[in-house]
């Protein structure tokens, strides 16, 4: 049932090109602390290498991916075949976040669609890579990606969004903080 890998195989590879959603899992060191749990789309997701990934993270209402990372650097991600033969795939990594004012931002940028909303690039070395069997996970049919996200970026401006992550990106709800919200305020002291 459950296989090992040194590192992303093509067969993986193909795999991960082929699902419409991933999900990202990270959790502060602290027992109290709230694990997150998130889903993705949007052709967000890119594999590096065979033991590097990397996504790129919209605005969300939170941050705690970011934070989370800051303080620990654990990360997991998981896909799962909705059609065709079931499998369940998790990489298990160390990541880190990537700022647009980073010196590596130009570098990975370069891998992803320009989309309103953009904050900031997640990066993982993978450490571990695992299948499972997938066979309780239901068939569903992609019918597409939702624009809403992206239309509600676009709404918000540049402007909008800074003050948005002001407000909801500096700090996760366990009180932890963020590298975004470190930026936000350098900038901040910059502009005055």
């Amino acid at each position: 049932m459950a296989k090992l890998f040194d590192c992303i195989t093509p067969e993986l590879q193909d795999f991960i090109h082929n699902q419409q959603l991933f999900f990202v899992a990270t959790a502060p060191m602290s027992l109290t602390g709230h694990i997150n749990l998130s889903p993705k789309g949007l052709d967000t997701f890119q594999i590096l290498s065979p033991t590097q990934v990397a996504y790129l993270d919209l605005t969300g209402s939170g941050n705690e991916t970011s934070a989370h990372l800051q303080e620990n650097g654990r990360i997991t991600f998981m896909f799962c075949a909705f059609q065709g033969t079931p499998k369940i795939l998790r990489l298990y990594g160390s990541g880190r976040t990537v700022l647009p004012t980073h010196s590596d931002w130009p570098n990975l940028s370069k891998y992803f669609a320009d989309i309103p909303g953009v904050r900031q690039i997640i990066t993982a070395d993978i450490e571990r890579v695992q299948t499972s069997c997938g066979f309780g996970v239901p068939y569903y049919q992609h019918q597409g990606p939702r624009d809403t996200l992206i239309q509600w970026a676009e709404k918000k401006g540049q402007d909008g969004l800074q003050a948005y992550w002001r407000e909801k990106g500096q700090i996760s709800i366990d009180g932890l903080p963020t590298p975004f919200g470190h930026a936000l305020d350098s900038q901040t002291s910059e502009e005055s």
